[in-house]
């Protein structure tokens, strides 16, 4: 059996990760085993290695998002950083507060600028991104996307997309709350929903259609993107809806920054740990504490460190190898009171 060094050290620090634990072990140990049966196939056919910095010749920019310093942002931009090391890319990592009319100014900036290529926040959407797209393509620029999908925008000028089926993933999340949780008809959620944009809307919509075909009341909260850089500031938000509606079940969050401040939204709103139920999206060390404490039960996790890694590693490949976009579903799991133990070590090490 032969591995890298680089593959070596991944191991030793998801062993370092999981603590140790024999079960982890033995799972680590077999995939070990494995992994000469599954990369043999994908293996040059002169046997040679692309070596550190085979990505070295493309100038890239990649936007995070968020604030720098923010929760999901910085797992995103982890996952890039990583990427980049990895491929030896020229890449510049930019940000954005969540702001989608700053976006897409940077993103004008990148086109005119002349990159090779650019991971791109699909939040702005299609109308927006569609004349950016397009001067792109005339000047060979490539581009993929991450987070929210702008799928006409695919559709016309090509590029891949990791990240979560937005719609797909809201609607997972509250069948499997109805399922844990057995909510009836008449049960009471409110949902935060970012009213303003559509694309990035559909997951906290899905959640709120399938409460309501399940016979539950909903209120709606418009979730504005710049809470996620201040989150504190919904705190009276969910609790002047609580007031309002004291029968309430459910809260969903529409993220992790904002989910981080689960136990200040129910100790403002007067509720003791596991009086009031609370689900969103992602996970992060602050949301961890949250599951310990009583304050967070359940989670769909899209898994934003591959929403930075995969990205940048689908332009290295068109751009020096000549392959098709890498497209990836990113949102398929569940964190919940049962398993969050199982996935804490790397959400506080900013990988999950």
């Amino acid at each position: 059996m032969h591995l890298t060094t680089k593959t070596f050290s991944i191991f030793i620090n998801l062993l370092f990760l999981l603590g140790g634990k024999m079960k982890s072990l033995k799972l680590i140990l077999s995939i070990l085993f494995l992994l000469p049966l599954s990369f043999s196939s994908y293996a040059a056919p002169t046997g040679q290695d692309l070596g550190d910095d085979w990505c070295s010749d493309v100038k890239m920019h990649f936007y995070a998002g968020g604030p720098e310093a923010g929760g999901f942002a910085g797992i995103v931009a982890a996952g890039a950083m990583n990427a980049i090391r990895d491929t030896g890319a020229d890449a510049e990592i930019l940000y954005s507060e969540w702001d989608f009319e700053k976006m897409v100014r940077q993103l004008r900036e990148s086109v005119g600028l002349g990159v090779d290529a650019i991971a791109m926040m699909g939040h702005p959407g299609n109308e927006a991104l569609m004349p950016l797209a397009k001067q792109a393509a005339e000047n060979g620029i490539i581009m993929t996307y991450q987070n929210v999908d702008p799928g006409e925008v695919r559709a016309k000028y090509g590029g891949g997309y990791v990240g979560a089926n937005l719609a797909t993933q809201g609607k997972a999340l509250a069948r499997e709350a109805i399922r844990q949780f057995g909510f009836k008809a008449g049960d009471h959620a409110i949902v935060m929903v970012p009213l303003g944009d559509y694309a990035r809307a559909q997951r906290e919509d899905g959640a709120r259609i399938v409460f309501e075909e399940h016979g539950m009341t909903v209120t709606v909260l418009d979730g504005d993107p710049k809470y996620a850089s201040d989150p504190n500031m919904t705190i009276p938000i969910f609790g002047a809806a609580l007031n309002a509606n004291p029968e309430t079940k459910v809260i969903v969050h529409s993220g992790s920054d904002i989910m981080n401040v689960a136990e200040g939204i129910a100790k403002a709103a007067g509720y003791e740990p596991n009086d009031l139920l609370q689900i969103g999206f992602d996970t992060s060390p602050q949301i961890m504490s949250a599951f310990e404490k009583g304050y967070v039960h359940l989670t769909s996790d899209q898994q934003p460190f591959l929403q930075g890694y995969l990205p940048v590693l689908s332009l290295c490949q068109t751009a020096v190898l000549g392959t098709g976009a890498i497209i990836q579903d990113t949102g398929a799991g569940f964190v919940d009171t049962n398993n969050y133990q199982a996935v804490k070590a790397l959400a506080d090490a900013g990988i999950r």
